[in-house]
């Protein structure tokens, strides 16, 4: 038995970026149960002031951060009597990740706003559990390539990609054929056109495996989350666009597979649970015991396979085709796909027209071959104003 080091037998400081979020509290449940291997040293989140102090008054990190401003003065009140250092705004976020004290950095915002802080860790030179497929989508290139130059791992948190990661392990040497991601296919699956037309953001936020946050939810009912999947695989695991797969697996049960250059294919398996992918991302390479449900195969009566449904589901199609072509591509997919998300759960546009809007957006936005970061960003803003545009 590989004797345990005092560095290893340390408690890992983590700083969590998007702490009230589902994916946020989650880490913090894992965290509590394992308070010998892990101590939080940062939480922020974006307006959920009260969440963030409950949380600050439990966990007692060393700084919090409330980005919107309007909420400084409610989160300094309520916290003027814990030993923790209280700050705000967008900034405060992005420099927060340079600590020393920092051991590993949980990135769990949602959406595009994810990208600078994930850039400052790295270049920081700190660990990242990564649950915020944007960073990869908009920027894949910048981040893989800067995490290699500073030599920092990043660990994914997806359930999916956790998967992948897993069935890689002590296998990095061999050659791999593909990877086959596996899709739910969310709450409309091999519903028709004429279904999609009328849904409201009720019916699509009633997913049925996954409990996540909003944003996702649509996305996993529109398959644009499986698009975002497949371009945060290309760069998570280096791949060409041809060596990934998307499968629809109604059960959830197997989270992804690896096929190698032999045929053999490993798949990891589990209850639908966020919270062990991300025990996984925390304490890599090593496995903690914990009380998760556990999969009983004497109860899982089948496990099924479809093809994805590309025509009635066009995101997905769309998340390859930017792919394939590269550069600022990705990036339009993902900020039209936020405002498109926006708009329907706020009831401005119908379901079927996420994709039709957010195609009309790759179609309009000038290309860009090799953008660098701050092209990246005015790419980023330039779709969102033409977004609005269109739906006035």
């Amino acid at each position: 038995m590989k004797k345990i080091t005092q560095e290893e037998n340390k408690p890992k400081n983590i700083a969590i970026l998007g702490s009230t979020g589902s994916i946020g509290t989650q880490t913090l449940e894992v965290i509590s149960t394992h308070p010998q291997h892990f101590k939080v040293e940062v939480l922020t989140a974006g307006n959920n002031v009260n969440l963030l102090i409950k949380q600050a008054k439990v966990f007692k990190p060393n700084v919090v951060i409330i980005e919107n401003k309007a909420h400084y003065a409610t989160l300094s009140e309520a916290l003027k009597e814990e030993p923790i250092q209280v700050y705000a705004g967008k900034e405060a976020i992005d420099q927060v990740v340079e600590m020393g004290s920092i051991d590993m950095v949980v990135i769990a915002i949602v959406g595009f706003a994810a990208l600078s802080p994930t850039l400052n860790a790295i270049e920081a030179a700190k660990p990242i559990a990564i649950a915020n497929k944007e960073t990869f989508v908009v920027a894949g290139e910048i981040v893989t390539r800067k995490a290699k130059e500073k030599g920092v791992n990043i660990y994914p948190v997806d359930s999916e990609h956790s998967a992948i990661f897993q069935c890689l392990a002590g296998e990095f040497h061999n050659p791999v054929e593909k990877i086959i991601l596996t899709a739910s296919g969310g709450p409309f699956r091999g519903k028709d056109l004429d279904f999609l037309r009328t849904v409201s953001p009720q019916q699509a936020l009633k997913h049925p495996n996954w409990e996540m946050g909003a944003k996702i939810t649509i996305d996993s009912a529109s398959l644009m989350n499986k698009g975002l999947e497949v371009i945060e695989a290309f760069w998570l695991f280096g791949l060409n666009a041809n060596q990934i797969e998307v499968v629809v697996h109604p059960e959830s049960i197997i989270h992804s597979m690896v096929q190698f250059a032999d045929g053999s294919i490993k798949a990891q398996l589990g209850l639908p649970d966020m919270k062990l992918p991300i025990q996984y991302a925390l304490s890599y390479p090593h496995r903690l015991s914990n009380n998760f449900p556990r999969l009983d195969f004497t109860k899982l009566s089948k496990l099924t396979f479809e093809q994805a449904d590309v025509q009635n589901f066009r995101n997905l199609a769309l998340a390859f085709e930017t792919l394939e072509r590269g550069g600022n591509s990705p990036g339009i997919l993902n900020a039209a796909n936020e405002m498109a998300v926006e708009a329907f759960l706020k009831e401005k546009i119908g379901f079927l027209q996420m994709s039709e809007l957010i195609d009309s957006c790759i179609q309009q936005i000038p290309f860009i071959q090799s953008p660098s970061y701050l092209q990246l960003v005015e790419s980023d803003l330039e779709t969102r104003s033409y977004f609005r545009n269109l739906i006035k």
